[in-house]
């Protein structure tokens, strides 16, 4: 298999992935690998801004991250579709067979937001179609998947298969966040928004914060996978991994 990308990491809307994502790509980045996101809409129905304005903002946010690439599909937001027959889904594989990514990061499946929902199944799907010869997807035609696709956790609390430290990167998420200035501060005169809310952002660290105490760390990132993660030498494995002190522990599955 030849890849393109080493990570790319899909979002519903223009902030999703450095709302809920982005410190694992910035770790990413800074252990040398090229990562780049693919945002599904504009983001055109939000409360506050405005396609063009997102879009400017969404490009400020990839310098931060340290992004190889960002592009936009131009799906319908709010009218994501992820039924087999949707016309979505050969525009979600061609995108995977363009660049081709050796790890894929998505949406969760459960959420509160319905284009987030959508965005996950519909990725999955694609996921799937990406590897079949006789699937039609456009300018891309070559079947190809990744090596791995790894899910991560929005609002809702999402059974981790591991969680990855991203003390290092939490200031730079926060600066990425910051970007989205149109959908994270809100003036006196305009409506109430959940991103928009003066806890949101602490809420979104408190998370981090929760996640990184699994591992003994300040900030860390919950990631899942269908499948049962393998390794090749566990000795080994524990010894390049220092989380020894965790100070909050999940219920046993």
């Amino acid at each position: 298999m030849t890849y393109g990308l080493d990570v790319l990491a899909f979002g519903a809307h223009p902030d999703d992935v450095e709302l809920f994502c982005g410190g694992v790509l910035v770790t990413l980045a800074d252990l040398g690998y090229r990562t780049g996101i693919v945002d599904l809409t504009r983001g055109e129905l939000a409360t506050q801004g405005t396609p063009e304005g997102r879009a400017l903002e969404a490009a400020e946010a990839a310098k931060v991250l340290g992004l190889a690439l960002r592009e936009n599909l131009g799906l319908p937001d709010g009218f994501l579709d992820a039924s087999p027959d949707s016309p979505h889904l050969p525009v979600a594989v061609e995108a995977l067979r363009r660049h081709r990514p050796e790890l894929v990061l998505l949406p969760w499946i459960q959420e509160r937001h319905p284009d987030h929902v959508a965005a996950g199944e519909l990725l999955t799907r694609a996921l799937f179609f990406a590897g079949l010869r006789k699937f039609v997807s456009g300018s891309a035609p070559a079947p190809f998947s990744p090596r791995q696709a790894l899910y991560y956790e929005m609002r809702h609390r999402m059974p981790p298969s591991f969680v990855v430290d991203t003390s290092k990167a939490w200031e730079r998420k926060a600066r990425a966040i910051a970007c989205h200035a149109s959908q994270v501060k809100r003036g006196e005169q305009d409506p109430p928004t959940l991103i928009g809310s003066p806890l949101a952002i602490e809420a979104i660290e408190a998370r981090d914060r929760y996640r990184g105490s699994l591992i003994g760390v300040r900030h860390g990132e919950a990631l899942r996978t269908m499948q049962t993660p393998g390794l090749v030498d566990p000795l080994a494995h524990f010894r390049s991994n220092p989380f020894v002190l965790p100070h909050a522990f999940e219920p046993r599955r």
